[in-house]
């Protein structure tokens, strides 16, 4: 009898303690306040003004794999849209990281610093702005001896990380 009760006791405090282990967590995810009612958004093609060729693209296609992998929110049609996501590419800057050994002035790597601003707006009411702010990516790449071709290939990586801190910004509710 005795040993009928221990474990009746032990089973109610092992579930118990599992039930209060998962306390607070919602399978919804955390969408800040003003988001709360957006469950689709639609990427607009971003806005380009620096000098980079198909930087829209590039910052297009990476906000959407961004929302894509998170899953918070589903991409959808302007039609079906609860908000439209509007960005534009406002600078892209490169400094030296590291200089060769006998001349300070020529590079062997370079960190670009890519500033995307957005606006996520309600498809309802253009004019109401739910979210907006800016984003900085950064990528360090080796200098090779062909420069162009290696700052074109660090630029997706600068932008994906953009993009990461977007997606960030309007699924954290902080």
């Amino acid at each position: 009898m005795n040993l009928a009760v221990t474990r009746t006791f032990f089973s109610i405090a092992a579930i118990a303690t599992m039930l209060c282990s998962c306390f607070g967590y919602r399978l919804d995810g955390h969408r800040p306040q003003a988001l709360t009612n957006v469950r689709q958004i639609r990427v607009e093609m971003f806005e380009n003004k620096t000098l980079i060729p198909r930087g829209e693209a590039l910052a297009t296609n990476s906000v959407i794999d961004a929302l894509s992998a998170d899953g918070t929110y589903h991409l959808a049609t302007t039609e079906k849209a609860d908000a439209i996501l509007h960005g534009t590419i406002e600078s892209i800057t490169y400094n030296q990281v590291t200089s060769t050994r006998f001349d300070t002035l020529r590079s062997e790597e370079l960190q670009n610093n890519i500033t995307l601003s957005w606006q996520l707006r309600d498809a309802s009411n253009p004019l109401k702005v739910l979210a907006s702010g800016k984003a900085v990516g950064s990528s360090r790449f080796a200098i090779d001896s062909n420069l162009q071709t290696a700052r074109t290939n660090a630029l997706p990586d600068a932008l994906q990380r953009a993009a990461t801190q977007i997606v960030g910004r309007l699924t954290d509710d902080f």
